[in-house]
């Protein structure tokens, strides 16, 4: 049974912090929080101890979701046995993720996308500028994941 998530974009200040902070309001307001420990980390030491971008905090807001307390932390191979689900933004991210965990393969390293049935990436707003469309796929992804998980 899942009931540990994290997920994982390259800086960890855009998508996975998106996708973190929608996916535990999404449980909140299910009065399922305390059934699953999400989290998530980036791929690089690019961003570390930084707070989420501002886009993300923005469009979080819109949706009355305040990422408190949130600084960008990387993955680590330990990482990878304190998770049942390790959920990567893009093909690098899983990439990354496979490399960093000492893997070459994992059933529990999984694209957000293709719990909504669907092989594209989400788009990197650091490069795009556009949260809108990079989260209309974070809450699809998400959408899909809840029904993947039972809780749709």
């Amino acid at each position: 049974m899942i009931k540990s998530i994290c997920f994982v974009c390259h800086g960890n200040i855009c998508r996975s912090p998106m996708a973190e902070f929608w996916f535990r309001e999404q449980l909140r307001r299910r009065g399922l929080e305390d059934a699953y420990l999400v989290e998530s980390r980036a791929t690089s030491t690019e961003e570390i101890g930084n707070p989420p971008h501002y886009g993300t905090v923005k469009k979080l807001a819109e949706f009355g979701i305040v990422p408190e307390h949130k600084t960008a932390v990387q993955l680590t191979r330990t990482d990878y046995d304190k998770y049942d689900l390790i959920i990567g933004m893009d093909d690098a991210n899983i990439r990354n993720t496979l490399r960093i965990c000492g893997k070459t393969s994992s059933d529990k390293v999984r694209k957000l996308m293709s719990f909504a049935g669907d092989s594209r990436s989400v788009a990197d707003p650091w490069y795009t500028g556009d949260f809108d469309t990079t989260f209309r796929d974070v809450k699809e992804g998400c959408d899909g994941l809840m029904r993947y998980l039972g809780i749709l």
